[in-house]
């Protein structure tokens, strides 16, 4: 630790034992500045400290010494980097080994940074982050895309936390998720589905076979990629589903014409070992949905008009036409909810509403029944 006087003249930093500066000769006599030098376990700090005298330079000093020491110091001119530095400099390199990085670095580079990148981390507000909120659904994108960027934001503030680069709130923290109902509500009729499996198949007989093994399972398309030959009981005619998305397995079940197109796939593809993935391409597992399903889409324009990302036929609308079939047929919803693996029943009911036709019917029935007794009630 050390405290030097600070030249007014030729602003050389002498000893405070000195009457004169070395270099010029001039004699500060009053409001002297100070330069406090502290070192700590490598780490060096210096701060100018003007309108003081020896005594309060080597308070400050002091001072220093114990924030450095409990690991409290916090450097202001750090408030100075603006959120696009810290996030180019800082975070992405950070969170390049995450699975999520790709789609992180795309919502700053999209969306967050156009908005909020200039501004310091101390100026940003829960206001700026409403901005990137109101900017991200002006422009149609999804309530879940917007809560992901929100997400973002957030975890980007708590590493500047962590890193003692910011010591402010977390201006993501108060800021409410977009509210809409964004669950989709178009599932295919049977025409429409046969119809697709038929043009993926002159395409491609693997996505044929996935949008194929989605329709009659209700299986996820991440749970297909990861199924592996060992998951597939051809004997009891079960497919075992590991590490869902809820985290908690559950089992499938082959129809007589799915269990002979797997059969048939293994003898074709004639896998050397059990934990080999049933879809793969080249030996690698897909990391997503092939281009081959969309083209197929757009082709018998089954999105052609629309859009409402409710009712667009994407890979993931196949689960839901499991579902929403197996309603139509009156499965019971409890029976629903485990075979579509969901966490709580709740998640199932909304299947009620997709199924106009199938409670009309069951309400006329109803009515039938009653008129059908009270005839007889008259006729006796």
């Amino acid at each position: 630790m050390a405290i030097y006087i600070v030249c007014p003249n030729c602003k050389t930093e002498y000893s405070v034992k000195r009457k004169s500066c070395p270099k010029c000769g001039y004699v500060v006599k009053q409001n002297k500045t100070f330069r406090v030098s502290v070192s700590f376990h490598g780490k060096r700090i210096r701060q100018t400290v003007t309108g003081s005298n020896l005594q309060g330079a080597k308070e400050i000093e002091a001072k220093l010494k114990a924030e450095l020491v409990s690991g409290e110091y916090y450097d202001r001119r750090q408030s100075r980097i603006t959120f696009e530095q810290f996030v180019k400099e800082k975070y992405l390199p950070y969170a390049k080994d995450k699975k999520s990085y790709n789609r992180e670095e795309s919502l700053l580079r999209l969306w967050i940074l156009p908005v909020i990148g200039s501004k310091t981390l101390s100026n940003i507000s829960s206001l700026d982050v409403e901005k990137v909120k109101k900017e991200m659904m002006e422009n149609g994108r999804a309530p879940r895309t917007v809560e992901y960027a929100i997400a973002v934001i957030r975890q980007v503030f708590n590493k500047a936390i962590e890193w003692g680069l910011h010591r402010g709130v977390n201006p993501a923290v108060k800021v409410k998720k977009p509210k809409k109902d964004n669950r989709r509500v178009r599932f295919l009729t049977r025409d429409e589905a046969e119809k697709l499996l038929s043009e993926l198949k002159k395409r491609s007989i693997q996505v044929y076979e996935m949008a194929f093994l989605s329709l009659y399972t209700g299986m996820r398309f991440g749970e297909i990629a990861n199924l592996t030959w060992q998951d597939i009981n051809f004997k009891t005619g079960v497919i075992t589903i590991k590490d869902p998305k809820n985290n908690t397995s559950r089992v499938a079940y082959l129809t007589r014409e799915l269990k002979d197109l797997l059969i048939n796939k293994r003898k074709r593809e004639k896998p050397k070992k059990p934990k080999e993935l049933v879809f793969h391409r080249n030996g690698k597992p897909y990391k997503q949905i092939p281009e081959t399903f969309k083209t197929v889409v757009d082709k018998l324009g089954l999105n052609e008009g629309i859009t409402d990302p409710r009712d667009k036929v994407v890979f993931h609308t196949l689960r839901h036409t499991f579902a929403s079939w197996l309603a139509i047929q009156g499965t019971p919803i409890y029976t629903i909810k485990e075979l579509m693996g969901h966490k709580s029943l709740a998640m199932t009911e909304r299947y009620a509403h997709l199924i106009p036709d199938a409670k009309r019917e069951a309400v006329e029935k109803l009515f039938k029944r009653v008129e059908k007794r009270e005839s007889e009630e008259m006729e006796a």
